[in-house]
């Protein structure tokens, strides 16, 4: 299938979750579902997830439905979990930590191949089953393993030259915790930006509202 261009960032938004519930529909055995059962499991309507779908050529059959694995394998393929992409880390701190040890990379499309921190005292460690590596190693190592993603769990401050250092040695993506803005610089390279203090705000609005 061509790669589309023109779909909305709302509906690509919404592809992660559609893979997630279909991955449950199909451990818990149900193999056929229609769009009306799907939008009252996941809290959409019937009409939206027949758009939604219809971005990428639509998957159903009027009155049938839709094959749970056949619709689950199709949005893997859409999502490029089937070609992971090599990954590498840096800030190896709590946050850096947390990410390894509970994101599972592999099934969401990328292969973590590195990690890197600048402080001297963790090089040689390991975390899972990756060494720690100096800052000092990023261009040798990118190198020999081509990553194309970076994921920096770093202090804003530290961002700029590194995110420098990585665009130059061919990272074409970031899964960005650092709250630069990586794009004003590089408009060159994807980017997916990850505010979890304003995620806890938009909480708080929604709770505010909800007590009008």
């Amino acid at each position: 299938m061509a790669k589309e261009s023109n779909i909305s960032m709302p509906v690509i938004r919404r592809l992660p979750r559609y893979y997630r519930f279909l991955y449950d529909l199909k451990e818990n055995g149900v193999t056929r579902i229609s769009s009306r059962e799907l939008s009252q499991r996941m809290g959409l309507t019937a009409s939206q997830i027949r758009q939604d779908l219809n971005c990428f050529g639509g998957f159903g059959q009027q009155g049938y439905g839709y094959m749970v694995n056949q619709l689950y394998e199709e949005i893997g393929r859409i999502l490029g979990m089937h070609c992971p992409t090599k990954a590498i880390l840096l800030g190896v701190g709590n946050l850096g930590k947390a990410v390894v040890n509970h994101m599972n990379f592999a099934s969401r499309g990328f292969q973590l191949v590195g990690l890197f921190d600048g402080n001297v005292a963790l090089e040689g460690q390991t975390l899972g089953e990756l060494p720690i590596r100096s800052n000092n190693e990023l261009e040798q190592f990118c190198q020999q393993e081509h990553p194309e993603m970076a994921v920096l769990c770093i202090p804003k401050e530290a961002a700029p030259h590194l995110v420098e250092r990585l665009v130059a040695c061919g990272i074409k993506a970031f899964w960005n915790f650092s709250h630069y803005d990586i794009a004003y610089d590089h408009p060159e390279v994807i980017v997916e930006n990850v505010h979890m203090g304003d995620s806890l705000m938009t909480l708080s609005y929604l709770m505010t509202q909800k007590d009008l």
